[in-house]
C-alpha cells in the first residue's frame, strides 16, 4: 500500500504555491496552543498568522511584517474520534470514497500535531466494538493509525453507531484533551447531545461532518446507487424526479440545521467536507474560526 501520509501531504501542497500548510500552522497554534510569557524569536508574518503576534516595533524598523513566536507552555493531546462503522463505506457528496475523505481530514490535522509537537491518539469503532490506539508523535505512528482506520472501515460490516463512540470518550478519557469527531451525516440524537455535553466539561471538541453522496441523482441513470445500510437499490425512475430531489434536499437541510443549531449551542467548532479538493480550506476556515472565538 502507498503512503496515506504522503497523499494527504500531497493535497495540503496543492494550493497556491504551499502556502495551505504555512496558513493550517498558523490557525493551529493559534487556536491549541497556550500563550506563555516566554519569547522565542521572530519570523516573517505568513498567510494566516493572527495579527495579534504582529511585533509593530519590529516591523516599523525592518520594513517588513514580523511575528512573535512564543515557546508553548504544555502539550496537547488530540484525539481523533472517527466513526469506522458500515456507513462508511459509502461514497461521499465528490462520488469518490467516503474512507478517503476520513483518512484525509485525520492525517491533515495528525500532520499539523507532530509539526506542533503534540501527541495524537485515534479512537474508532462500529455498533459492535469501539477501540482506541495508543498515543503518538511521530511520521510512523500516523502512518499507522490511518492505515488502521482504512482497514477498519474497509472491512467493516456492524452498522455505524457515533453515539457508542461519543459515550467511549465520556466515560473513559479523564485528562482534558482537544477531541476530534470525524463522522457523517446522520441525524443526531438526543443521546448524542447529552454525551456532547459531559464531553465539553471536560475537553474542547472540533466536529468534522463528512457529507453523503446523493442518494438520488438529479438526472436520469443506468447506473445503480444502493444504501449500505440496508442493501437497497435506488430504483432508476426516482432519478431526476424533482419532487424526490426537492423531499430528499428539505430533509438534508433540516438535519444539517440542527446539527449546526445543537453545535454552536455548545461552542463546538464545526465544518462540513464536501470533497477532497477543498477538505484543506474547509479546515482551515473552522480552525480560524475558533481562534478568533478562542481571542
Amino acid at each position: 500500500m502507498a503512503s496515506l501520509i504522503t497523499q494527504v501531504k500531497s493535497k495540503l501542497f496543492i494550493h497556491s504555491r504551499q502556502k495551505s500548510m504555512h496558513a493550517l500552522d498558523g490557525a493551529y497554534a493559534s487556536l491549541l496552543h497556550g500563550r506563555s510569557l516566554d519569547f522565542e524569536d521572530l519570523r516573517k508574518y505568513e498567510y494566516g498568522d493572527q495579527v495579534r503576534d504582529i511585533d509593530w516595533r519590529a516591523t516599523a524598523r525592518l520594513g517588513t511584517p514580523l511575528v512573535k513566536r512564543h515557546r508553548a507552555n504544555r502539550m496537547h493531546t488530540i484525539l481523533f474520534v472517527v466513526d469506522t462503522g458500515r456507513s462508511m463505506t459509502a461514497i461521499a457528496h465528490d462520488e469518490k470514497p467516503k474512507k478517503d475523505l476520513a483518512i484525509l481530514a485525520t492525517g491533515a490535522l495528525g500532520i499539523l500535531a507532530m509539526r506542533h509537537g503534540d501527541d495524537f491518539s485515534v479512537v474508532y469503532g462500529d455498533a459492535e466494538q469501539v477501540r482506541r490506539r495508543a498515543p503518538g508523535r511521530s511520521e510512523g505512528a500516523l502512518e499507522h493509525a490511518l492505515r488502521t482506520i482504512d482497514a477498519a472501515i474497509t472491512q467493516s460490516t456492524a452498522p455505524s453507531d457515533r453515539d457508542a463512540l461519543l459515550s467511549y470518550v465520556a466515560r473513559t478519557m479523564a485528562r482534558r484533551m482537544i477531541v476530534v469527531v470525524v463522522t457523517d451525516e446522520a441525524p443526531v440524537t438526543d443521546e448524542t447531545e447529552r454525551m456532547l455535553r459531559r464531553m465539553r466539561v471536560q475537553h474542547d471538541v472540533l466536529w468534522v461532518t463528512l457529507r453523503d453522496a446523493n442518494p438520488v441523482l438529479d438526472h436520469a441513470s443506468h447506473t445503480v446507487r444502493s444504501d449500505v445500510n440496508t442493501r437497497w437499490d435506488v430504483p432508476d425512475f426516482v432519478h431526476g424526479d424533482p419532487e424526490v430531489l426537492g423531499e430528499l434536499l428539505a430533509q438534508q437541510e433540516s438535519d444539517a440545521a440542527r446539527l449546526a443549531s445543537l453545535l454552536d449551542r455548545l461552542e463546538i467548532s464545526h465544518t462540513a467536507l464536501d470533497t477532497q479538493d477543498d477538505a484543506v480550506s474547509a479546515l482551515l476556515r473552522m480552525l480560524n474560526r475558533r481562534a478568533h472565538v478562542r481571542s
